[in-house]
């Protein structure tokens, strides 16, 4: 099988796919010797995003502030999880279910400096960044094939990062997994018995309480959830009800753009530049309006590894209490 596909577990309703592109990476299938000394000279000359002549299509360039060169980039992914020139139509092998690996994944290059991140960027490269979040978000959400975008970082070899150059990744699909149907239809209970939005009332719960606020601004709340997964787990949500990022408006991607800058500064400098991942959570197409849904941003730092209790069961195993974790954030204990 060379083209990607999609299959359906019969057993969980998950959609996996399948990308065979992806295994012409070198570092595939190899275990790393942790011993091995790391060039940083010869990482950036190496680098695709630093050496132009490897970038051979640009979707999408925002300029800096001075107008002077280009600040952030959107590419396509070389080794790509799902292609454009695939379909949705479904087909059947026996008892399963398959689709091609129709979708589009592209690279956000969020800086022209390769040892850059956004932890010690400035507010305003941050801004920058948001910016092309939301112009690409918009862009790939036009076309009726693509149900959901998602926007993701993973930083650090534990979060599944393969490159050092700064940079983000954007992935449309043409389903929506039922991972997140469940978090929807969940959502949608909730506000059919109460007639609010669960996020809402979260985020009006931790604006009282404040045990595990972290920061706040005009346009968002920062805290560790009360069931976070993960040590010193954050989510950032907008205070105002907003089911899909691409509503935000212009004072709200410079709110965002602050507040994750110092969020992410913050695990820089108290946990010393920890792995993570953060994802934008976002309607699902079709579910941009409703009052239910409500768009944030989650940041799992890498600290712990999930192990054989975790897999088999599905609950996550979080050696830290997120009261503890919020107070030593906000420097309040050591």
């Amino acid at each position: 099988m060379q083209d990607g596909q999609i299959r359906l577990n019969k057993v969980t309703r998950e959609w996996v796919i399948y990308a065979p592109g992806r295994r012409k990476r070198p570092q595939d299938f190899q275990k790393k010797n942790s011993q091995t000394p790391q060039h940083p000279v010869n990482q950036e000359q190496k680098c695709p995003f630093c050496r132009e002549p490897m970038l051979e299509t640009i979707l999408l360039e925002i300029p800096n502030k001075q107008q002077t060169s280009w600040q952030t980039r959107v590419v396509p992914n070389k080794f790509p999880a799902l292609t454009p020139h695939e379909h949705t139509q479904r087909s059947t092998e026996g008892i399963y279910i398959a689709m091609p690996g129709y979708g589009q994944h592209e690279l956000i290059v969020e800086t022209p400096e390769h040892d850059k991140d956004i932890a010690t960027m400035s507010p305003e490269e941050v801004e920058i960044v948001i910016e092309t979040y939301h112009k690409r978000y918009l862009d790939l959400m036009v076309a009726h094939e693509n149900m959901m975008a998602i926007i993701f970082r993973n930083h650090g070899e534990r979060a599944g990062a393969s490159l050092k150059h700064p940079h983000s990744q954007i992935i449309v699909t043409g389903v929506v997994p039922q991972h997140r149907r469940y978090r929807e239809e969940q959502a949608q209970r909730y506000f059919d018995v109460w007639g609010r939005c669960v996020y809402c009332d979260i985020l009006e719960f931790e604006l009282q309480n404040r045990r595990r606020v972290v920061q706040e601004n005009d346009s968002f709340l920062a805290f560790v959830p009360f069931s976070a997964e993960v040590p010193f787990e954050t989510w950032i949500m907008p205070k105002n009800h907003q089911a899909d990022f691409g509503s935000i408006s212009e004072q709200e991607k410079s709110d965002f753009a602050l507040i994750l800058q110092s969020i992410l500064r913050n695990l820089y400098d108290k946990l010393n530049d920890p792995d993570y991942n953060y994802v934008i959570n976002t309607a699902a197409r079709y579910k941009a309006e409703e009052p239910q849904v409500h768009w944030y941003c989650q940041i799992q730092p890498r600290l712990t590894t999930p192990a054989g209790f975790e897999l088999a069961t599905g609950i996550s195993i979080n050696p830290s209490l997120p009261e503890i974790d919020a107070d030593f954030l906000n420097g309040l204990s050591l």
